[in-house]
């Protein structure tokens, strides 16, 4: 968990905390009492979710970014490997010319 998302759970626990103890100490009837403090906690809930949303959000972003950042990597390797594999034929074929040539003036 990062520093940010450490200060917003607890910013949000806060808040929650803040208004229970708020609308419990509210001279007002119980049962408004009750009332806001579900709308208070529905809000939370809600934030929460969005919150969540957004960060999923950014994990398959950067998810998808990584996979193509590999995809890249593995291609232009892969581009590498098959130009090093003709250096080393055509030294190979060079090599066997040269052989050959060698042995038929010997």
């Amino acid at each position: 968990m990062n520093d940010n998302s450490k200060v917003l759970a607890a910013l949000l626990a806060g808040m929650a905390a803040g208004a229970a103890i708020g609308l419990l100490f509210a001279p007002e009837k119980g049962s408004e009492t009750r009332d806001r403090l579900n709308d208070s906690l529905r809000n939370l809930a809600d934030s929460i979710k969005d919150r969540a949303a957004d960060e999923i959000d950014n994990l398959k972003e950067a998810s998808s970014k990584a996979a193509s950042s590999i995809k890249s990597k593995f291609s232009s390797a892969g581009e590498e490997f098959n130009a090093a594999g003709g250096k080393v034929k055509s030294a190979f074929d060079n090599a066997s010319d040269s052989a050959e040539n060698n042995f038929n003036q010997a």
